[in-house]
């Protein structure tokens, strides 16, 4: 049975597809979905983050490696809501892991105060993994890319 996902997705309803938590989910809402095809997600950059604290004090900048996990947590997004619209929204049987990261570039920085969107598009299916291709933009401007592997695994 198909399901309609209802947007925009909140915090609270991110919190109940993904796995992640505070400090190390890093969307904060789902704003444009197609099944099976692609994604668009939010993440609100505030100056609090731990991240911060360390990287760089006096002069905050969101640690790439961060904008890629990001990315990725859109993925999963994308991969979760295709499910739930499909019928198939079991909660807690599956989860993703990052297994790869290809032709990662990160064009500017992206500072507390910016709005990171994150553009992920799947681009194949193999078995248990899922292809994505990324794009995370400020202001309409891209800030960083990367392909992400993804692979399922039970729980």
């Amino acid at each position: 049975m198909n399901q309609t996902v209802q947007l925009p997705v909140d915090v609270r309803g991110i919190e109940k597809l993904l796995p992640h938590r505070y400090p190390f989910l890093l969307v904060d809402r789902v704003v444009e979905f197609e099944p099976r095809k692609r994604v668009l997600a939010y993440k609100n950059v505030t100056v609090n983050e731990p991240c911060f604290t360390g990287h760089f004090p006096g002069n905050p900048v969101m640690p790439g490696v961060l904008i890629i996990e990001a990315l990725a947590q859109a993925g999963g997004l994308l991969t979760t809501l295709t499910a739930k619209s499909e019928g198939d929204d079991k909660e807690g049987d599956k989860l993703f892991y990052l297994v790869k990261v290809d032709n990662a570039k990160f064009m500017k920085q992206v500072v507390p105060g910016d709005r990171l969107e994150l553009d992920v598009e799947l681009k194949r299916v193999i078995r248990n993994m899922a292809m994505y291709a990324g794009v995370a933009r400020v202001d309409g401007e891209v800030v960083a890319c990367a392909e992400i592997l993804c692979a399922e695994a039970k729980r």
